[in-house]
C-alpha cells in the first residue's frame, strides 16, 4: 500500500472518531434551573413604609401607592335656645301664700322647667333673662315691686340646663349693690354664666364657640359704643346684645328700642335680645341681623294670674364657616304659655300643640300681624320699678 494512501486512511480514522466519539463528550447534560426562595427575614418598620408592590397586570413594574387627599375645611354649626323672663320670686305681699311663687315650688329645683328641661339639654347654650335678686339681704329698695328669692334657687336654672342670664334689668337692684352681689355669687356657685348692667362677658360652649354678650337696661347709644367697643377687642365668634327696654305690656316696639336695636348692630353685634314688656313683640332684620324686641315672660313669678301667658323659645341655628365667620342661618319659633293652668300661675312652661289658635297667636305676634290691643298697666311705671 502506497505512504499517501495509509496517510489518506489515517485521516478519515481520525476524522471518523473525533464526530462520533467527540459529539458524545461535548453534549452537555440537561437540568433544571434552581430558584432562589425568599429570604425569611422581615422588612423593618421603616423599610415596610416604603415598599411597593408590584403592579398584577405589568409584572416587575411597581405599583405607586394612593395619593392621600386632605379633606376641604367643613362648617361648624351650633344651636342657641332663648327663653323670656325668669322671676324666681313673687313680690312680698304674696311670699308664703299658696299662690306665692316659694310655695308652689316648694323645693323643687327642676319643678319650672320640668315641661320643658329636655328641649335645651343638647344646645350649646340656652339664654335668659333673669329678673330678681338671689339674696338673703332685707335691704331692701323703697319701690313698688320688688323680689328676692334664696341664694340656692339658682339651682332652678342649672336643673333648666341654663347655661347664661342677662342681669340687665330693674330687679337686680331690687336689694341694693348688696343684693346684686349676693346674685353673682350665687350663680358663680352653680356655674351659671351671666352679663351684668352695662357689663359685657365672653362665654365659651363646650364646643369650642365664644359667645360675647353685652347687656344694658334703659341705657343710651353711647354706653352701646362703649360696651361694644370693648366686647369686640376680647374677638368673640358672635356677639349678642341684651337689651332690657320698652313699654310693659305692649306689643308694640317703640322708638327708643328701634334706635337703641339699630345702634347695637350698628357697633357689631350680630343679634339682639330684648326684655322688659312680658309681652311679645314683632321681631326685625336690620342689615341681616335679627332683632327679638321682647321675649315675653318664661317661669315668672311677678304675676300669680298673668293676663297674657304668651311666650316662646326662640331656637337659633349658628354655622361657623372655614374663614371664622359666624352667622345666624336657622331660626324656630316654638309656642309656649308661661303658665300650664288657665285660671292663676303654676310657673311651669309648657308648649302650646302645634295648629292651635294659641300656637298661630304666638306666631302672629311675632311677625306683627297680631290686632289685639296692649295690656293697660294699673300703676305709674319708671325704669326702677
Amino acid at each position: 500500500m502506497k505512504r499517501n494512501e495509509i496517510k489518506l486512511i489515517s485521516i478519515l480514522l481520525v476524522l471518523i472518531l473525533a464526530v462520533f466519539g467527540g459529539t458524545a463528550q461535548m453534549r452537555p447534560e440537561r437540568s433544571i434551573p434552581s430558584v432562589s426562595a425568599p429570604s425569611a427575614s422581615l422588612p423593618s418598620q421603616s423599610q415596610q413604609g416604603t415598599q411597593q408592590s408590584e403592579d398584577p397586570e405589568n409584572p416587575g413594574e411597581s405599583q405607586q401607592p394612593p395619593v392621600q387627599e386632605t379633606p376641604a375645611p367643613q362648617s361648624e354649626f351650633f344651636t342657641i335656645n332663648m327663653i323670656g323672663d325668669c322671676t324666681l320670686a313673687s313680690v312680698s305681699y304674696y311670699q308664703g301664700t299658696a299662690q306665692g311663687y316659694d310655695t308652689v315650688i316648694n323645693g323643687d329645683w327642676a319643678y319650672p322647667f320640668s315641661l320643658t328641661a329636655e328641649l335645651f339639654a343638647d344646645d350649646d347654650m340656652t339664654f335668659a333673662n333673669l329678673e330678681c335678686s338671689l339674696t338673703d339681704s332685707d335691704n331692701r329698695t323703697d319701690k313698688t315691686f320688688t323680689f328676692k328669692c334664696d341664694p340656692e334657687y339658682a339651682n332652678i336654672m342649672v336643673e333648666g340646663n341654663v347655661e347664661f342670664v342677662t342681669l340687665a334689668n330693674n330687679h337686680v337692684l331690687d336689694y341694693g349693690e348688696g343684693g346684686y352681689k349676693d346674685t353673682k355669687e350665687a350663680l358663680d356657685a352653680v356655674g351659671i354664666a351671666y352679663a351684668g348692667r352695662d357689663e359685657y362677658a365672653v362665654y365659651e360652649t363646650e364646643s369650642g364657640l365664644k359667645i360675647g354678650v353685652y347687656a344694658l337696661s334703659f341705657g343710651n347709644t353711647s354706653q352701646i359704643k362703649a360696651g361694644m367697643t370693648a366686647l369686640k377687642a376680647l374677638e368673640p365668634d358672635f356677639i349678642i346684645a341684651a337689651m332690657h327696654w320698652g313699654d310693659e305690656g305692649s306689643y308694640t316696639v317703640n322708638n327708643e328700642q328701634i334706635k337703641l336695636a339699630h345702634a347695637c348692630i350698628d357697633e357689631g353685634a350680630d343679634f339682639v335680645y330684648g326684655s322688659h314688656p312680658h309681652t311679645l313683640q314683632p321681631y326685625e332684620v336690620y342689615k341681616d341681623k335679627y332683632i327679638y324686641y321682647s321675649m315675653g315672660n318664661w317661669t315668672f313669678g311677678g304675676n300669680t294670674d298673668p293676663r297674657d301667658n304668651d311666650t316662646f323659645i326662640l331656637r337659633l341655628t349658628l354655622e361657623k364657616t372655614p374663614d371664622g365667620k359666624v352667622s345666624v342661618v336657622d331660626r324656630e319659633h316654638i309656642p309656649a304659655a308661661c303658665s300650664g293652668i288657665e285660671k292663676g300661675n303654676d310657673y311651669r312652661p309648657v308648649l302650646y300643640e302645634e295648629g292651635s289658635e294659641e300656637y298661630k297667636r304666638v306666631l302672629s305676634k311675632l311677625d306683627g300681624s297680631f290686632t289685639g290691643q296692649n295690656l293697660s298697666i294699673g300703676y305709674e311705671y319708671t325704669s326702677n320699678e
